[in-house]
């Protein structure tokens, strides 16, 4: 059987007729590799996306797991002509896939959440303080290691399923008496089809799901395309039997995987935090995890926002970033009537705008899911969390002078310009330039945008990450903003749970920001921390902060100069190497 799978076709007896390829058995072939092809396209998307969380950059983990998955698809094509059974091989082979596929995520989540609690494991152990805990030597290699396992997966998926079209080409082949002449071309076209509908069926549907439950979802149809082949081929197939009860007990651990993977999973997730998790969710654009610290004496808990690994608020100082990042822009404005918030889903800074008693706020952003939550609308928040995320906000989102509009905001400014919208004031809220996608949105020509919607008197102030940790992006901000049209002055405060952060404010005519400011006397609402002084001092930066200002780059359209500012700040703030 093995020789003549892995011959062309046999030499036929005179008078004999060659026999064809049946198009059902045809059909079924072509259907399996379009199957697995999607199945395939997933897997990259899947272990990227899970990569990126892990290592906080996405754009790197995407580039980096694509490139080493098809340099491993094609060591495996050459690894197929090792198989001397087509037929007994590929059924092995999508047991295999579907194994893999299913656990690469939940082992990871494993792996490094216990490598995270292994150091207070041990500090508890051997009664060390809490800061002495020991995460050096092989500790910290095997933190670090471990966060590089989402490619070691990739390289073995990618190694099998480069397995995959040579296997079903040979399958093809060995059906036919005749010489299949364009048997390489037919797969491949049913390969790129089915990995377009794995494409669609990614951004379309499986984006939104918990990524465990898709990892078992996808596996599903590997273990599907198995059944289909062995009830097809199994005559074909050497120990059709121990490889079926194989299928038949992967496909209970798959129902468990769906059932309670993504449960394990966000147990496992939960390891790397240091506060209890209560509350978890993958909206179709982020991972959201909220976390509570009790302590005790009356005190109110601690509530921390976690956005893809990252802290994006908590609940003990989030007033000094948002006071800041509001009072000062609403001070140097010359009307409040209109207020204009992009980004800032969780009502924070909008709580802060409505102290100045506007006539009406626009709050622009992306993810409808994120302020369903601070809106108190998601039953499936734990009660106690609800009325502290609202008592955090005011509850700003419900106010009847706000109107939330949920879109991208490139897309998004451009349907306020066709209303021939104005606003006193313009506050850009948005998460720090970690993607390209969101490198556009710290643009010049965004920022061109934003000067049309933005009165002439008017201010605006953007979140310009740390001026600290990613001196040369947070320049690179303020410099953008001029080369918009804006006058621009960065300031800067220590917040708590970030560190030294900043800010940039613009403004179009008339004086300047700092101008606008010294002469601010008193603040026009109450805030139990923001000073006049205390904007003043906000304003200095040591003598030789700018002294090589020049050599930063404006961050121009399409560019990408700051997410490389701000992408090699923060790995190596973080001593992350990248690929």
């Amino acid at each position: 059987m093995a020789n003549q799978e892995a011959s062309t076709g046999p030499t036929q007896s005179p008078g004999v007729t060659p026999v064809k390829l049946g198009w059902l058995d045809d059909a079924l072939l072509l259907g399996i590799m379009a199957v697995l092809a999607a199945c395939g396209l997933i897997y990259e998307y899947l272990l990227s996306h899970y990569a990126g969380r892990i290592l906080g950059a996405l754009e790197a983990a995407i580039y980096t797991m694509i490139g080493l998955m098809i340099v491993s698809m094609g060591l495996g094509a050459f690894a197929a002509r090792k198989i001397r059974c087509a037929f007994t091989g590929f059924a092995l082979l999508e047991l295999t896939v579907a194994l893999c596929g299913a656990l690469a995520i939940l082992l990871t989540a494993a792996v490094i959440g216990l490598g995270q609690q292994l150091p207070l494991f041990i500090a508890n152990t051997l009664g060390l303080p809490p800061d002495q805990l020991p995460d050096g030597g092989f500790i910290g290699h095997l933190q670090r290691l471990s966060e590089y396992l989402p490619y070691v997966w990739g390289v073995l998926l990618g190694l099998m399923i480069g397995m995959e079209i040579p296997l079903i080409a040979r399958v093809r082949q060995s059906l036919s008496d005749e010489h299949l002449l364009h048997n390489a071309g037919t797969i491949y076209g049913a390969d790129y089809i089915g990995a377009g509908i794995g494409a669609a069926l990614w951004v379309g549907f499986m984006l939104a799901l918990d990524i465990q439950l898709a990892a078992a979802l996808t596996a599903s149809f590997n273990l599907l395309a198995g059944y289909l082949f062995i009830w097809r081929f199994r005559h074909k197939i050497r120990r059709v039997g121990l490889i079926l009860t194989g299928h038949l007990l992967a496909t209970a651990l798959l129902l468990l995987l769906a059932l309670q993977g993504p449960k394990w999973e966000q147990d496992f997730n939960n390891l790397l935090y240091k506060d209890k998790v209560v509350y978890a969710q993958a909206t179709r654009f982020q991972q959201l995890t909220f976390t509570e610290r009790l302590r005790g004496h009356g005190l109110p808990p601690v509530y921390n926002l976690y956005i893809n690994g990252r802290l994006q608020f908590s609940s003990s100082d989030e007033h000094i970033y948002h006071a800041f990042l509001v009072h000062p822009t609403l001070a140097a404005s010359a009307r409040h009537d209109k207020v204009l918030i992009i980004g800032g889903g969780d009502g924070l800074g909008l709580r802060q705008v409505l102290k100045w008693q506007p006539e009406a706020v626009t709050l622009l952003d992306l993810d409808a899911e994120l302020i369903r939550i601070f809106k108190g609308r998601n039953d499936e928040l734990p009660p106690r969390l609800s009325r502290a995320l609202l008592a955090l906000n005011g509850d700003a989102l419900n106010d009847a002078r706000v109107r939330i509009i949920n879109d991208d905001a490139f897309n998004g400014v451009d349907r306020l310009l066709a209303a021939d919208e104005k606003y006193d004031a313009i506050i850009v809220d948005l998460p720090d330039p970690s993607h390209p996608d969101l490198n556009k949105l710290y643009s010049d020509y965004f920022y061109r945008k934003l000067k049309e919607l933005l009165s002439a008197d008017g201010a605006i102030t953007v979140q310009s990450t740390s001026p600290y940790h990613a001196r040369n992006a947070f320049i690179s901000v303020g410099k953008t903003l001029g080369s918009a049209g804006f006058s621009v002055s960065q300031y800067h405060h220590n917040v708590p749970s970030f560190g030294e952060w900043g800010w940039s404010m613009g403004t179009v005519a008339g004086k300047d920001a700092r101008q606008r400011l010294s002469a601010l006397a008193t603040l026009p609402v109450e805030d139990a921390w923001l000073t006049p002084g205390l904007i003043r001092g906000a304003l200095e930066f040591p003598g030789n902060f700018y002294q090589d200002a020049d050599s930063i780059r404006v961050n121009e359209i399409g560019s990408l100069n700051l997410y490389h500012y701000h992408l090699k700040a923060w790995s190596e703030s973080q001593g992350l190497e990248l690929f």
